[in-house]
């Protein structure tokens, strides 16, 4: 019975993406025909059609399974330890200095492979 369902939604879900490829159309269209009215209304308009339009996307098998992602994946950077102020400031000082050694130390090499070539070349 399951599987009656989802084969039914899975028909549908292809009606649903018809509607939402329609609405960005119209979008795009009408944006384009209304160029002359304030930009204010076609910005509100179009914020009107993103909504409808996500709003359709998301009745979809694979907009469910994006907007379960997306909740999964706040939960997990709830989870995340952010450095505190203290240790990003000293990896941003460790990582500054090496910088500074690196460049230091690739500038003598190119001035003393600079002035060995110059010796050899004349």
């Amino acid at each position: 019975m399951n599987s009656k369902a989802t084969s039914e939604g899975s028909k549908l879900d292809g009606l649903k993406w018809l509607v939402v490829a329609v609405l960005v159309v119209a979008g795009v269209v009408g944006n384009s025909v209304y160029s002359e009215e304030s930009l204010l209304y076609r910005v509100l308009a179009l914020i009107v059609l993103a909504l409808v339009a996500g709003f359709v996307a998301l009745q979809t098998e694979k907009g469910a399974a994006f907007f379960t992602l997306f909740k999964e994946a706040k939960a997990e950077i709830r989870k995340v330890v952010w450095p505190s102020r203290q240790e990003t400031a000293q990896t941003t000082l460790i990582v500054t200095v090496a910088v500074l050694i690196v460049g230091l130390l690739l500038w003598g090499l190119d001035s003393s492979l600079s002035w060995l070539v110059s010796g050899v070349i004349g």
